[in-house]
């Protein structure tokens, strides 16, 4: 019994990830001049409200070097700041300013916008199908936070 990359789950999921990513890219590379990281962290800080960087890396599935990259980034824009957390002298917490609130509405729309073309590629059939396959999936492997149907 051997492996076949094009068969393998994870493989498969990952590249699906990436191809996806790259249709996204040029929305916040190009118009606004982010990374991936510091996409997602303007993106978790929108959802979460204030929380420390090690909730935005669980939020958003990153590493803690490249939330603390992005969050030197953002902050560089005045995008966000950092206060002392007041339960640990180790942490700070982190908050969106009202620029970064205006960035993050400028990017809702156009991400939604490419969202919705990626999906409109699949039939009524295929987006409900690929929404309980993602539901199964993430309930089978545990992940706690419910997730929308995919539209």
């Amino acid at each position: 019994m051997g492996l076949t990359l094009s068969e393998f789950l994870p493989y498969r999921l990952n590249c699906l990830s990436e191809a996806i990513s790259q249709e996204i890219r040029p929305i916040y590379r190009d118009h606004f001049g982010l990374n991936r990281p510091e996409w997602r962290v303007l993106v978790a800080l929108a959802d979460l409200g204030t929380a420390t960087a090690k909730d935005v890396g669980a939020h958003s599935a990153q590493h803690k070097t490249r939330i603390s990259r992005a969050v030197h980034a953002l902050e560089k824009r005045r995008w966000l700041t950092r206060e002392p957390d007041p339960n640990d002298r180790r942490s700070e917490m982190l908050t969106l300013t009202a620029a970064g609130h205006r960035a993050y509405c400028d990017l809702v729309g156009p991400m939604r916008d490419r969202e919705a073309r990626i999906l409109d590629r699949l039939s009524p059939e295929d987006r409900e199908a690929l929404g309980d396959a993602l539901g199964a999936l993430e309930a089978a492997l545990g992940l706690s936070s419910p997730k929308p149907p995919v539209r």
